[in-house]
């Protein structure tokens, strides 16, 4: 069951994500949120006792809802090759949640820089998110799925990498730039050199776009 203080924190991160995307962190300010919530900065405190917090709160409450949306879509394909068709998922995804990428992407720019509060938050996140791509690519190699001979642990950085590349280069020019097609033609190159049979997995990344934003919508 939802609470009233629940529904309220929900509006609260909302809120912040919205304005952490337009001013950014530094020039975000608390009393803005609380403004475009409609309560005051003392009831925002009440749920967020700093905009530390708060911060955080928003960038996990993204990535909570990625891992849930593609658990819940395709519980099996989060290992072995499948995996770039649950990546290939997840960045059409993206691409319709523009928003949020926009969030995700500004603030993970502000956070290189020492003093900022989410870096630590960001480096761990990298590091939670390579290893579990590589995780998946082990299981897979262990499964007689992948081939023996890769390397795991630089291809899960180099997944990464792309990933967040083309998302940035989308949101500089979206005109330009489809990052879903170029991020499938990656991805089936990929499999080409990694699978042990990679004709299933080229037709799954042929149709696996679009899906619903909602997992088990129809």
């Amino acid at each position: 069951m939802v609470t009233r203080g629940d529904a309220r924190r929900e509006q609260i991160l909302y809120a912040a994500m919205v304005v952490f995307a337009d001013h950014g962190y530094h020039r975000a300010s608390l009393a803005g949120i609380a403004e475009q919530v409609g309560i005051s900065q003392t009831g925002l405190l009440h749920h967020f006792p700093t905009k530390r917090h708060l911060l955080t709160a928003v960038l996990e409450a993204r990535d909570r809802l990625d891992r849930e949306w593609l658990a819940e879509l395709d519980p099996d394909g989060l290992s072995g090759p499948r995996l770039l068709v649950s990546l290939l998922r997840l960045v059409d995804r993206n691409r319709r949640l523009g928003g949020l990428v926009q969030i995700y992407t500004a603030l993970s720019g502000e956070s290189v820089t020492d003093d900022h509060p989410a870096r630590t938050w960001f480096t761990d996140r990298y590091e939670r998110v390579t290893g579990s791509v590589e995780d998946g690519l082990r299981h897979g190699v262990a499964r007689g799925t992948v081939r023996p001979d890769t390397d795991c642990a630089a291809l899960a950085r180099e997944v990464v990498a792309v990933m967040d590349g083309l998302q940035l280069q989308w949101l500089l020019r979206p005109e330009r730039v489809d990052m879903v097609a170029c991020f499938r033609d990656y991805a089936t190159r990929l499999v080409r050199s990694v699978a042990v049979d990679p004709a299933p997995v080229e037709a799954l990344l042929a149709t696996a776009v679009p899906v619903p934003l909602t997992a088990g919508a129809g």
